[in-house]
């Protein structure tokens, strides 16, 4: 009797322990599984854990800066005097270049790349998870991260030695808007500048030329000061970017900590817009800052900044439209907004004529606008149809038919499709959300244009970085890490030297490139997934 009483008592006890832990897992399974079918995240264990990516990002730039420093490099211009260091010496210039450097730099800067990938998604995706992150914390990740972007060579482009010839032509009353940077004549001024733009007059708006004139004058006239110069002045736009989106985020009722990094920390912002020093970056801070200002209901100061950003770069008058129409608020009707349209109108002939008068060239930038048309990229979908479509038109005998008459055609007709989706996107600006609405419009223009350069999403992702919807984080973070790869930096001398470079050496670097895609980075990096997945059954 004693032992059936025991074994009763035994199985009751399992019996007990068994519901216990059933009771537990649909617990957890309440807890973990949503109605859209996701699980949440596991524990989170607070923000002490930021000195690991902050650390990590320093060791990726790190990497890219080390690449991009050896003489050679593929992944910046190569001439005596454009630099502090790396580059060959005006008695050797042409020293040839080394298999093991090249295979070395390619190793450096796409580990880099790759390493600063993984960190910025990780980071994003905890902070779209967990807001409430400290803004102090962020800031010094962000000048950890950047440091060893200001004291890297120009990376991947050399547009800022055009910017450099135009702020020497500006200080000696020369007008950009007429003559291209050869009108310098010999010195240091043309060679450094890209073939394509040495006789194109500047696009840019009367701001930027006025301020390229005062870096030109305080550098004394030195091109590397001046170049040293315009790469500072990206650095602060992309403070101003960081500063304007926490202000925007606040404003729309958003994580601040979360745009930031979506929108400062951007890999793509510092590559292109510090390391490239890109004047779109200042262009931006100004749009950005001016969109936070009418998000807060100040649309005259909102007016003005989005006027100094339409003075560096038009593309950002776009701002203008949106603070105009949105202005009295979604239940304004067509004739109630024209009279803020007028006074955006105003705002901005005013602010324009003012900065004109300073830089004192006059408004010929304008009709120099398409002069980046000269860029034949199959990177820009209107473009590279056009392409396609004459050597389709030339395989079949129509060799009468020029590529630049095709070109004309596609370009127009993507410009068109752009201009269409942005007017319907203004028209429901206020029920898609106005900002959001308004960096899908920059990006289409971008993406529909007859150039896609990297450095131009910047323009709408720093607007969607505080705005984004549903899907469209997706496309945020896939355009930020695809973007520094467009045109793959570096891209003629690149290929010209991995042609000729031992088979082996180059299956080595694409292990190591391929190690730094998968090595583990800390437990930090788990915390955005699920402990345990779990699986239903109907």
């Amino acid at each position: 009797m004693n032992r059936l009483k025991s074994s009763a008592s035994t199985v009751r006890r399992n019996y007990e322990r068994v519901a216990r832990r059933f009771e537990s897992g649909v617990s957890m399974l309440e807890r973990r599984y949503t109605p859209l079918g996701r699980f949440t995240p596991g524990p989170f264990e607070g923000w002490s854990f930021l000195w690991q990516p902050a650390l990590l990002g320093v060791l990726a730039m790190s990497l890219i800066l080390a690449g991009c420093s050896f003489t050679n490099s593929p992944f910046k211009l190569d001439l005596a005097g454009t630099w502090f260091y790396g580059e060959p010496s005006a008695s050797a210039p042409n020293v040839p270049s080394s298999e093991t450097k090249l295979i070395l730099s390619i190793v450096l800067v796409y580990g880099g790349l790759v390493l600063l990938m993984r960190v910025w998604l990780r980071l994003a995706e905890v902070m779209k998870l967990h807001p409430g992150a400290s803004l102090k914390s962020l800031w010094w990740m962000l000048l950890l991260w950047a440091t060893p972007v200001v004291v890297a060579p120009p990376l991947f482009s050399r547009d800022v030695f055009s910017y450099a010839a135009q702020g020497e032509m500006t200080a000696h009353h020369i007008s950009p808007y007429l003559y291209g940077p050869f009108t310098l004549g010999s010195g240091p001024w043309v060679p450094p500048v890209d073939k394509l733009w040495e006789n194109s007059p500047a696009p840019y708006g009367p701001l930027f030329l006025y301020m390229d004139g005062i870096i030109d004058r305080v550098a004394t006239h030195r091109e590397v000061f001046i170049v040293l110069g315009l790469r500072l002045l990206e650095t602060f736009a992309v403070a101003m970017i960081g500063y304007g989106i926490v202000l925007l985020a606040r404003a729309m009722g958003r994580d601040p900590g979360e745009a930031f990094v979506l929108a400062a920390m951007n890999p793509l912002v510092l590559l292109t817009i510090i390391g490239g020093a890109h004047n779109d970056g200042i262009m931006a801070g100004f749009l950005v800052v001016g969109i936070a200002l009418a998000a807060k209901r100040r649309p005259l100061w909102a007016l003005f900044f989005c006027s100094c950003a339409a003075a560096i770069k038009a593309p950002a008058a776009i701002g203008l439209a949106y603070v105009a129409w949105t202005w009295l608020g979604p239940e304004a009707t067509v004739k109630q907004r024209l009279r803020p349209i007028a006074l955006a109108g105003l705002v901005a002939g005013l602010t324009l004529s003012v900065w004109t008068f300073l830089a004192g060239f006059g408004f010929g930038w304008v009709k120099n606008l398409l002069s980046n048309g000269t860029v034949r990229s199959w990177a820009a979908p209107a473009t590279g149809v056009g392409l396609a479509f004459s050597h389709l038109l030339q395989a079949v005998g129509l060799t009468s038919v020029s590529t630049s008459s095709v070109l004309s055609v596609t370009r127009f007709v993507g410009l068109m499709i752009a201009a269409g989706f942005a007017l319907w996107l203004l028209w429901h600006a206020q029920e898609r959300g106005w900002v959001r609405s308004m960096g899908l419009s920059l990006i289409l223009l971008v993406e529909l244009g007859p150039v896609v350069q990297p450095w131009y999403l910047v323009w709408g992702l720093v607007l969607w970085a505080a705005s984004y919807q549903g899907r469209e984080h997706f496309w945020l973070l896939a355009l930020s890490i695809t973007g520094p790869f467009i045109g793959l930096p570096g891209g003629t001398t690149l290929l010209s030297g991995l042609l000729h470079s031992n088979p082996l050496l180059i299956a080595v670097a694409v292990a190591i490139v391929g190690g730094v895609l998968l090595i583990p980075m800390g437990s930090w990096t788990q915390w955005s997934w699920p402990v345990k997945e779990l699986e239903l059954t109907a």
